[in-house]
């Protein structure tokens, strides 16, 4: 796979993935996340990297009160669009993650579905996103983030992964750059009800390059930002431990 430009993040993302099967997992994925962080429904929360605040949205839903930050005005737009609609507790601010200067303001910050965390230039940049997650959790916050795991990519790329949702099926395609420890990433979707085409080599060709981290790796990022985890998980799935054979990396954490 060819490198897509290293500001894919600001370019690529519209609302047609608002119909993407993995969009269906966001109620579970939100129960989830109370129950093994034991929300109380008082928390303040800072989602990270928000997109069109699908789990803010439900967040805010169930009675908390949301920030939501992303990059994509047309992401924004909506999640105000249905925040208002809704009469939420929630606000959603268009910026760059790197711009954000919130300090010991949150009860919990939350990086969904990646998150951001990887997306950005190069490690120096990407690690500044650490640094806004442990300046905005106030003292004894919390953390949750789900990103894929390096050290699965390293054993099982390049690989296929289908996802069989409702309304589609989403044919994604993963290789492994060694020297970057980057995930290129590029797909397809399948529409029900739709004439079916042959994809064309533009649409697998990589539309991202996400910098993967290892278990071990975000131990020490967090360590000297006075932040430790408490727990992982392999899937939205308590029962199933984070190790190597699994694509997903879900880690709890809690600031000093």
């Amino acid at each position: 796979m060819n490198k897509p430009n290293p500001s894919w993040y600001k370019q690529i993302w519209s609302l047609n993935i608002q119909d993407s099967s993995w969009v269906e997992h966001t109620n579970s994925e939100v129960d989830f996340i109370i129950d093994i962080m034991n929300l109380s429904g008082t928390e303040r929360i800072l989602d990270l990297a928000c997109g069109f605040g699908r789990h803010a949205i439900e967040l805010s839903k169930r009675g908390y009160s949301v920030v939501g930050v992303d990059i994509t005005p047309d992401y924004i737009k909506e999640a105000l669009r249905i925040s208002s609609r809704e009469k939420l507790n929630a606000n959603f601010i268009c910026t760059d993650l790197r711009n954000v200067s919130f300090k010991n303001e949150f009860d919990i910050v939350l990086n969904m579905a990646d998150g951001a965390i990887g997306y950005l230039e190069n490690d120096a940049e990407n690690l500044k996103i650490f640094d806004v997650i442990a300046t905005a959790l106030k003292t004894g916050g919390r953390h949750f983030m789900n990103i894929c795991n390096a050290e699965h990519a390293e054993m099982h790329f390049p690989k296929r992964n289908w996802d069989i949702g409702e309304t589609e099926l989403s044919l994604p395609e993963f290789h492994w750059d060694k020297e970057t420890r980057r995930m290129l990433y590029g797909g397809w979707s399948l529409k029900f009800g739709e004439l079916a085409e042959k994809p064309r080599f533009e649409e697998f060709a990589p539309h991202s390059s996400i910098r993967l981290y290892s278990l071990n790796e975000i131990a020490d990022i967090f360590k000297s930002r006075q932040m430790v985890i408490k727990n992982t998980f392999g899937k939205f799935d308590k029962s199933i431990p984070a190790s190597s054979k699994e694509m997903q990396l879900l880690i709890y954490s809690q600031k000093l």
